[in-house]
């Protein structure tokens, strides 16, 4: 789109006013979720306060006004993607129920044993999952699409692994870690050949791509509305006619009955057929305004700025020092995932005290990360909100850190004799103000923590259930707890020496009447820790109250 004037657009989207820890906010988290133009959050709103009322089921006026439009939003995606009419459009909660209903409906159904369902390594794993229980449930087999060096599906193996046993073939339009646009066309060629269905997850695509479905054939394509700009819990599942019509109810219940009687019952005709129960009125509703947002700035047609900022996005990353893109070029989309020489928890961590939302770790992607050889990374994924101050900035508080130049990071004179039992650390970091200068101390805690060996740091001694590696030994003297922990991030460190301050040389009993809670609300971290951090930290105190019980 021409005369595309970014600050008016940002303008458009409340929270990236936002500040975070005493800093503006750099939204740099889009692959999980967009944020939302005021139009798609008035929408919503407007609904519930002018026409809020069932749809489909009532004949007054307001019942009337919400089935009208909840029924115009069918029409909009119907056009969006181009499919050929709006039964086929089904409305699901998102991506994920999508897959489910093609699994459990068509799968449930069309599935033997010794039939192969085709996956790729670079599924995430709503579109693995599924399949995986739907194998289980009917005998059918799974085999996997590898990836070329450049990230996307190998075409060169298509004829092998899509065979004459291939029943369907489910792979994602884009990665939602390598933001590669795959060569789903001649997948979906190849399926054709030997009979077999398609489903292409197109979460990470429909905001960036035009999806024409009819041009594609692919037979079902998912995707969700909070990736492009709309509300969470909507999303559409398209399918051809005629091989919906041939599938079984998904769930049952309200709205997708025609009659009932204990002699018999039957059911809707499509769409309604798969959409049980009263939907998300107002998500829908908001939905449709996203799509006319899309459409308007036409976001998904090789937007101008948006392919100037991954440009640029791309030439300065390359400059950090000791960076490694996970895959060889350019993505397709503004979607950047690599490793530092720092743990990737740690890199978050870092950024979060600056203001920035990023995100690292597995990605929900763990099959592919486990394929390439390393455990996790950081994402970087752009909108066309963000600017290129935003990527000058990320890019320098990521230079100074793998240059340890950044004041956030400079270290502390910190005796490391000092004895950091747990009244002497809650002391310390009661004299601590502010979030950067708590986060700071356990950085440094981390650094201090003796590392395990590495024939220490085994399946054995792993902790489940924390969000990053983390490993317990313990010994036992004269009755007292003697443990030993590591972690490869160091804020994870830096949290197991504040566990360990507290139950450390203690009996079990003393171990067992700790308040834990308490302790790190007194040490001022508890409201700091995010929910999967938190529960880490569970997961710590459970391994060591399971080993002392």
């Amino acid at each position: 789109m021409k005369n595309f004037e970014i600050n008016q657009f940002r303008k458009q989207f409340p929270l990236l006013s936002k500040r975070v820890n005493q800093q503006p906010l750099v939204y740099f988290d889009n692959g999980a979720t967009t944020q939302k133009p005021q139009s798609v959050i008035d929408a919503q709103s407007d609904f519930y306060c002018s026409s809020n009322a069932n749809v489909h089921r009532a004949t007054h006026q307001l019942a009337s006004v919400a089935t009208t439009k909840f029924e115009q939003a069918r029409v909009q995606v119907q056009k969006f993607i181009n499919a050929t009419q709006t039964k086929e459009i089904i409305w699901t909660k998102g991506c994920t129920e999508g897959i489910n209903l093609v699994a459990q409906s068509w799968g449930k159904s069309h599935l033997n044993p010794k039939d192969v369902i085709v996956l790729s390594y670079a599924e995430h794993h709503a579109n693995i999952v599924p399949w995986q229980i739907i194998a289980e449930q009917t005998g059918a087999e799974i085999k996997v699409l590898p990836l070329s060096s450049q990230g996307i599906i190998s075409k060169e193996v298509l004829t092998h692994i899509i065979s004459e046993r291939t029943k369907i073939v489910c792979v994602n339009h884009v990665s939602n870690v390598i933001g590669k646009v795959n060569p789903i066309e001649s997948v979906i060629t190849r399926a054709k050949e030997v009979g077999a269905k398609t489903l292409i997850d197109g979460a990470q695509a429909i905001a960036n791509i035009i999806v024409d479905v009819q041009a594609l054939d692919c037979d079902f394509y998912v995707f969700s509305a909070h990736k492009m700009y709309g509300p969470t819990g909507i999303g559409v599942l398209y399918g051809k006619e005629e091989i919906l019509n041939a599938m079984p109810p998904y769930q049952s219940g309200g709205e997708m009955i025609n009659k009932v009687s204990f002699s018999g019952t039957s059911f809707q005709s499509l769409p309604y057929k798969f959409e049980a129960g009263t939907p998300n009125i107002a998500g829908v509703i908001a939905f449709a305004k996203a799509i006319e947002f899309i459409s308007q700035y036409q976001l998904n047609d090789r937007h101008e700025y948006k392919q100037e900022l991954l440009e640029y996005a791309f030439k300065r990353l390359q400059t950090i020092p000791s960076i490694e893109f996970i895959v060889e070029g350019k993505p397709d989309i503004p979607l950047f995932s690599f490793t530092l020489k720092y743990h990737y928890q740690d890199v978050a961590s870092y950024l979060d005290l600056s203001g920035v939302a990023a995100r690292v770790g597995g990605h929900c992607a763990m099959p592919l990360f486990e394929y390439i050889g390393i455990k996790g990374c950081i994402r970087l994924s752009l909108a066309p909100y963000n600017t290129y101050d935003e990527i000058d900035f990320v890019v320098d508080k990521l230079t100074a850190l793998v240059s340890k130049t950044d004041e956030i990071i400079q270290r502390n004179n910190v005796n490391e004799n000092d004895n950091n039992d747990a009244q002497i650390l809650i002391e310390r970091f009661n004299q601590l103000k502010g979030w950067d200068t708590k986060h700071r101390e356990l950085m440094l805690l981390g650094k201090q923590l003796p590392r395990m060996s590495k024939s220490a740091r085994n399946e054995q001694s792993l902790i489940q259930g924390c969000e990053s590696a983390a490993w317990l030994t313990y010994s036992i003297e004269q009755g007292r707890y003697c443990f030993q922990t590591d972690s490869d991030a160091k804020i994870i460190r830096g949290l197991l020496a504040v566990i360990l301050a507290a139950f450390n040389n203690k009996t079990s009993s003393e171990i067992l009447s700790f308040d834990i809670d308490h302790y790190f609300t007194q040490l001022g971290l508890l409201n700091h820790l995010s929910p999967t951090r938190g529960n880490g930290v569970l997961a710590i105190v459970k391994k060591i109250t399971e080993v002392v019980t």
